[in-house]
């Protein structure tokens, strides 16, 4: 709707209209509104070309009422608009709501160690360091100064630390949760899940491991799911534009799909979600459904 309002204030065109006698600058017939935005709503994506002009006078009416428009006379709020030659015009100030902002959320879930810390037991002054003498007049002295004029600071070590494996594995858990929390827009996760039960390993091997058909493999072959089973979920996936499985396509065929995938989890001694996320896929549900 901001849109809408944004384009009509910018676009409807603005001229001199007469009105008993008296001449007013910089307004439209109502007329020339419902045809104006009409066109508008019309080509709009939002709306489509079935929107009736009898519709774009509904929301003329309403656009009165917010004091979107006011008569030339200043009037709005009690008028009622018409598809007619009555004068209207913009007010000075637009009416346009602001947008809805998000909240911030907190930039890191764990702190991560200051990378640039020298490791330690080092120090710059204990480093040992072979002078280099240049005479004035050599080529190796034109040739630096070919590049940096003037006095040529000290050198000093800049230390590179290697990311250790678990640096790694905070990383991902901490960009996960970061992500968790933002999608669900709380300012933490306390009521969610406990962050100590999140194993990064796991999330690093949902990641990596992955086959060309985007499912995860698993270190115990034994636990991956029957190959029918996978077929039969691509199969719904990418229904009903699945012909080139060479499925039948009998009336109440994807049923029949969907029947078989639930009765083979439905026999499973375990459920899908491990135990102790049980409670935090729930209550990401629950505050989804409430949002």
């Amino acid at each position: 709707w901001n849109e809408t309002v944004e384009l009509f204030r910018a676009r409807m065109p603005l001229r001199k209209h007469r009105c008993r006698f008296k001449s007013y600058e910089r307004c439209f017939t109502a007329a020339e509104a419902v045809d104006w935005l009409h066109e508008l709503l019309r080509c709009n994506q939002n709306f489509g070309p079935e929107v009736t002009r009898k519709q774009t006078v509904q929301l003329l009416k309403k656009f009165l009422k917010n004091h979107v428009i006011e008569d030339i006379k200043g009037k709005w709020g009690q008028e009622d608009f018409e598809d007619n030659r009555h004068l209207y015009r913009f007010p000075p100030s637009s009416p346009l709501k602001p947008y809805p902002k998000k909240p911030t959320y907190p930039k890191d879930v764990i702190k991560f160690p200051e990378w640039n810390d020298p490791p330690p037991g080092t120090s710059q002054e204990n480093i040992p360091v072979r002078p280099v003498v240049m005479v004035s007049n050599s080529e190796v002295w034109y040739k630096r100064h070919s590049i940096a004029i003037g006095e040529v600071p000290a050198c000093r070590l800049v230390y590179r630390r290697q990311l250790t494996e678990s640096n790694v594995e905070d990383i991902w858990k901490s960009m996960t949760l970061s992500y968790l929390q933002k999608v669900l827009g709380l300012d933490s996760l306390e009521e969610v899940l406990d962050s100590k039960l999140v194993n990064s390993k796991f999330i690093i091997h949902n990641v990596y491991s992955v086959s060309k058909q985007g499912v995860v493999i698993l270190d115990d072959k034994s636990k991956e799911l029957p190959h029918w089973v996978l077929s039969a979920m691509k199969c719904l996936a990418n229904w009903p534009n699945c012909s080139d499985m060479k499925q039948p396509m009998y009336l109440g065929f994807e049923k029949d799909v969907f029947k078989t995938i639930a009765d083979y989890y439905g026999h499973l001694k375990e459920p899908l979600l491990t135990f102790h996320l049980f409670d935090a896929f729930v209550s990401v549900l629950g505050k989804l459904e409430y949002i």
